[in-house]
């Protein structure tokens, strides 16, 4: 009589620690985002912070999509935020991989869960109505906060290098990445 302790295979090796690296990334960016945000709630209700050149802290609440676009589209974009997340879950731990970096992965779902929780606990109307805050004013260009950059900045990143990533396989883009060099 011989114990049977599976083993895991090398592919559920690496979904576990893709799913962590996700996990971890998103838990990290939506820590200094709301972190960031309670900050800027207190220290800029009444005044702004110039920093260098045109950089400057400057409190906004956005009610709208990104850059301030989409205004009266409250509910449509968290509601689209909460299916990506939705998404992303289902698909990561029913035991596949999007074919994308999973840092990458875990700084848009951070940023997407960070504004999303704004939506949902700032004062608005309605359901998921609420103000995203918004503080970093390039004066230049719309203001934004941490959330934002970490998925402007790892959308950036999918651009630049999705050459690298296998074209949509039959399950839309599932599964396996292209081997690195």
């Amino acid at each position: 009589m011989g114990s049977s302790t599976a083993t895991p295979t090398e592919t559920q090796l690496r979904s576990r620690r893709h799913n962590l690296v996700l996990l971890g990334v998103a838990a990290f960016v939506v820590a200094v985002d709301q972190l960031t945000k309670w900050w800027a709630l207190v220290a800029l209700d009444d005044r702004d912070i110039d920093l260098v050149w045109t950089l400057r802290l400057h409190l906004v609440h956005n009610t709208g999509a990104a850059f301030g676009l989409g205004q009266g589209l409250e509910v449509l974009i968290a509601v689209v935020a909460f299916l990506f997340v939705i998404m992303v879950a289902w698909v990561s731990w029913g035991g596949r991989r999007l074919a994308l970096p999973p840092v990458l992965l875990g700084m848009i779902l951070g940023g997407a869960i960070g504004n999303l929780a704004d939506r949902a606990v700032r004062a608005g109307d309605g359901f998921l109505g609420g103000a995203v805050v918004d503080f970093i004013d390039l004066q230049w260009w719309p203001v934004f906060n941490a959330a934002d950059s970490a998925i402007v900045v790892a959308g950036v990143i999918l651009v630049l290098t999705a050459p690298r990533y296998r074209q949509p396989g039959p399950v839309g883009g599932l599964d396996e990445q292209v081997d690195e060099p």
